[in-house]
C-alpha cells in the first residue's frame, strides 16, 4: 500500500495548497500591487498614516517574482528576509513526525522561544521604519 492512499485527505489538502500558491504567485507576478484594483490597501496605514509591518510586502512580492530583488528589499526587508524561514517551516511541517532530526530543529527555530524572537523584531522594524520614514519620507524598510 502507497503510504499516502491511508491520508486521501490530507492529500487533497496538500494538492489544494499547491495549487492555491501557484495561483497566488501567478497573480503576484503578473499583477502590480501598486497599480491595480485587486490588491488591498493597508487599512492601518489609510486610518493612520502609519506603516504596518506588512506594508509594502505586496509591491515586495511582486518584484521579487520578477526578478528585482533590491526593489523588494526596498518595498519591504523584512518581508523578504521572512521568505526562507517560511519555506523552512513549510518543509519541516510536511516531514514525517519519525525524521527526529526535523522536529529537533522544527522546535528550536519555530518553538515558544522563537515566537518570543520574532514578535520582537517584527516591533522594532514596525518602529524604525516610520521612525526612518519621518526622517526621510522616500526611505523604505
Amino acid at each position: 500500500m502507497i503510504n499516502g492512499s491511508r491520508h486521501p485527505v490530507k492529500l487533497l489538502i496538500l494538492a489544494g495548497a499547491i495549487l492555491l500558491t501557484a495561483l497566488a504567485i501567478v497573480i503576484y507576478a503578473r499583477l502590480d500591487p501598486a497599480e491595480s484594483i485587486f490588491f488591498p490597501r493597508c487599512p492601518f496605514h489609510l486610518l493612520t498614516g502609519l506603516y504596518c509591518p506588512g506594508c509594502g510586502s505586496q509591491r515586495a512580492i511582486h518584484h521579487l517574482l520578477n526578478g528585482d530583488v533590491l526593489k523588494a528589499v526596498s518595498y519591504n526587508a523584512l518581508a523578504v528576509a521572512a521568505i526562507p524561514y517560511v519555506l523552512l517551516w513549510a518543509i519541516l511541517r510536511i516531514m514525517p513526525e519519525r525524521c527526529r532530526y526535523a522536529v529537533t530543529l522544527r522546535e528550536r527555530l519555530y518553538g515558544a522561544g522563537a515566537a518570543k524572537l520574532i514578535t520582537g523584531i517584527v516591533l522594532v522594524f514596525w518602529i524604525l521604519r516610520n521612525i526612518f520614514h519621518c526622517i526621510s519620507p522616500g526611505l523604505w524598510l
